[in-house]
């Protein structure tokens, strides 16, 4: 009896396995803008810290630039006022530097605090108005014209410091060439900025170095004023003194028998440079050098009182 052999049955096909999610033959999808990854992205993502100083820093980093370079030109012309420049007065780069930064710092904690109380001030108003002002604020985000027109308008405000040092004009008339000039040639660069991440980006960069320069003119304006003050009545402000202009009074003296020159008058030390010193004659309103070797300082001061009303040039021609 033959004995016969049973077909074996097939085996399942492989399609109704079910695929794993750890497949590694399956590709990752990149998460770029306009895929559905970056669409299912949560919008409140943490940037994180890195993120965060990433961000302040692309605002804080172009303003505090611009701030310095016109601050730098800021000085020259305060001891233009006297006749002089820096480096005559023996301040060279290095010097500058440190006066500058240890300026930008006070700026920076200055405006830390004022910071702090406008974004406090902020939330109390959009829960005054039960999230009405956080909606405005997104509305006007959401409509780029909108947008593009107020940071237009900002940046040519900046240019109210420079307007103010080049021509004498009225407030109203400044106010029409800021805002023309913001119109003008800002307007649509913003938006067609706008388009893009990259041109966004680049906004803010111009808009903080804009920002700096703009305030760095109107300092300018404040130190020149402060200067000729200081010029004419022998008093310097606390402006000058936290750009690190040093209001020193000295009486010269003769090097070989210690007797005070000039019937002892009170001079100010501008500076020191190439052996020589750098002097202020505030009764007659003159600069002049005198060598170090055949001078000596006597009694020196530092922001000394003044009486009321007193006023320099009493010798003056």
């Amino acid at each position: 009896m033959s004995q016969e052999t049973l077909p074996e049955r097939p085996a399942a096909p492989a399609a109704d396995t079910p695929d794993t999610p750890d497949t590694p033959d399956t590709p990752d999808t990149p998460n770029v803008p306009g895929t559905p990854a970056a669409e299912a992205a949560p919008a409140g993502e943490d940037i994180g810290v890195v993120g965060m100083l990433e961000r302040i820093g692309s605002v804080v980093v172009p303003i505090a630039v611009g701030l310095y370079a016109v601050l730098y030109l800021a000085v020259g012309e305060l001891y233009w006022t006297f006749g002089i420049n820096p480096q005559q007065a023996g301040i060279d780069q290095a010097v500058l530097l440190g006066r500058l930064m240890g300026t930008l710092i006070l700026l920076l904690l200055a405006l830390v605090p004022v910071l702090g109380i406008l974004v406090g001030l902020g939330w109390l108003i959009d829960k005054a108005t039960l999230g009405a002002a956080g909606r405005l604020v997104q509305w006007i985000r959401a409509r780029p014209w909108v947008a593009a027109a107020l940071a237009a308008l900002w940046c040519g405000a900046t240019y109210w410091g420079l307007v103010s040092i080049v021509t004498d004009l009225t407030v109203g008339l400044m106010t029409s060439i800021a805002v023309g000039l913001g119109v003008l040639a800002f307007l649509v660069p913003f938006r067609l900025m706008r388009r893009k991440p990259v041109g966004r980006a680049g906004i803010k960069v111009l808009t903080g170095a804009l920002t700096g320069i703009g305030l760095g003119f109107v300092l300018m304006l404040s130190l020149t004023q402060h200067a000729i003050e200081v010029r004419d009545t022998g008093q310097a402000s606390l402006l000058l003194n936290l750009v690190g202009f040093q209001d020193q009074w000295t009486i010269v003296k003769n090097a070989e028998d210690d007797k005070p020159l000039y019937d002892g008058r009170w001079m100010m030390l501008l500076g020191e440079s190439d052996g020589t010193y750098i002097l202020y004659d505030c009764d007659k309103r003159e600069t002049f050098r005198r060598p170090i070797e055949t001078t000596n300082l006597g009694d020196i001061r530092l922001d000394p009182d003044r009486e009321s009303g007193f006023r320099c040039g009493a010798l003056a021609e």
